[in-house]
């Protein structure tokens, strides 16, 4: 077997500790489990859960509060790495809510609410991995959100509807986006919007929560579903950051969670390319490897191309933009995910076809990082609403939308 170097990015002495750690936790999880994982349409309890027992859930969360203090940098390699190991993007998506969503907490929670939750974030012990912001009427238009939360004392009742919520299933707290001020009343749209932490059991046993899962045929092993609030009662403490300003508190730190979704459509390309060129090897037709043929060897070899051309890209963003704010970094991480997603979906495309009429077989796996290479140009942002950031911050065209 020929192993394809992806090992290509020069690495800190931490990052290559994070790399080795996590492919040395990623082996014990074969093709066979994530195949049986989307075919079942179970979530990988045991692979989250083995790796919030060595901290890696924690990994954003600052050491004073028992996490592991680490960056972007480091969130990189570790996505990189789980979506290469054959888990693919499902795999990287399992755990991605659960880092990302203590951010908004780590950066602007109170210290009673950081106090409370994030060391056992950190621990593995408590789960922060839903996000309730899409909505029927409101899907890339997140400042058009009808979902309401209303003051009462000393606690927020919250109202509305929303939609390919994530992980709920596999979550203690949800945080949810709503609007505390309506959207005619304020001067932009992006204000009178808050953001609150639900305690998911407390609203399922008081009847204000309903969730019903939406049938997919991508990340199978990851759930979406649509959520119905009904005067759902938040503790006052709950609210995250400043009422009003939720929607400035979702994009703090957006630059660094898309960097680390081009790291995982980077990690799932690899994994197709890797099965594309071992099926190459070993398939024999006319008495030579089929991987003999141009008609091969040209796909993969172009995906190759483009996935490490994504990835020099995406690891340079990943060291400034910590450091650094504005149009430019946006348009790095911006620009890194429109081409690691575009490259992993060339990848998995050139695997399928790579197999012949196998590719479409669910032993070969090579169909189901198709579905999932599919899926990244959707999420979290459309390919063509990346394109509309670039030509309007970038090249400087009028707004489009």
């Amino acid at each position: 077997m020929v192993t394809v170097a992806t090992d290509t990015i020069e690495l800190s002495e931490q990052q290559r500790l994070v790399r080795e750690s996590i492919r040395d936790i990623c082996s014990e999880f074969d093709d066979e489990y994530w195949r049986e994982k989307d075919r079942a349409g179970e979530y990988p309890h045991e692979f989250v859960t083995t790796l919030g027992d060595h901290g890696w859930l924690g990994v954003l969360v600052p050491e004073e509060y028992g996490g592991a203090g680490m960056g972007t940098a480091e969130v990189v390699v570790m996505m990189e790495e789980i979506a290469a190991s054959g888990g693919g993007f499902a795999a990287a998506q399992a755990i991605h809510g659960g880092i990302y969503n203590s951010v908004p907490i780590v950066r602007h929670g109170s210290e009673e609410l950081k106090e409370q939750l994030l060391p056992d974030v950190a621990a593995g012990d408590v789960a922060i991995q839903s996000l309730g912001l899409t909505e029927p009427n409101a899907g890339s238009d997140s400042t058009s959100i009808e979902t309401v939360a209303d003051k009462h004392d000393d606690e927020y009742v919250i109202n509305g509807q929303k939609i390919w919520t994530s992980r709920v299933d596999a979550s203690d707290y949800l945080l949810v986006v709503a609007r505390t001020t309506p959207k005619s009343e304020v001067e932009k749209r992006t204000r009178g919007i808050s953001m609150f932490l639900v305690d998911v059991q407390d609203a399922l046993e008081a009847e204000t929560l309903e969730m019903k899962a939406i049938p997919k045929t991508a990340s199978n092993a990851v759930h979406a579903y649509e959520l119905w609030f009904d005067d759902l009662h938040v503790p006052a403490g709950n609210l995250v950051g400043e009422r009003g300003n939720g929607f400035y508190h979702l994009l703090d730190g957006l630059n660094e969670e898309r960097l680390v979704i081009a790291a995982e459509c980077l990690g799932l390309g690899e994994l197709a390319i890797q099965s594309g060129v071992d099926y190459a090897n070993e398939r024999v037709v006319f008495d030579r490897p089929i991987g003999q043929n141009q008609a091969i060897q040209h796909p993969l070899a172009k995906a190759y191309a483009e996935v490490q051309a994504a990835k020099q890209l995406t690891y340079n963003a990943a060291t400034i933009v910590e450091g650094e704010s504005g149009a430019a970094v946006g348009a790095q991480a911006n620009m890194a995910k429109y081409l690691a997603a575009e490259a992993a979906f060339a990848a998995a495309d050139a695997a399928v076809q790579t197999h012949g009429g196998f590719g479409v077989a669910r032993e070969y796996d090579v169909e189901r990082y198709f579905r999932e290479a599919r899926l990244t140009r959707l999420v979290p942002i459309t390919q063509e609403l990346v394109l509309n950031y670039i030509g309007e911050n970038v090249l400087g065209l009028p707004r489009s939308y």
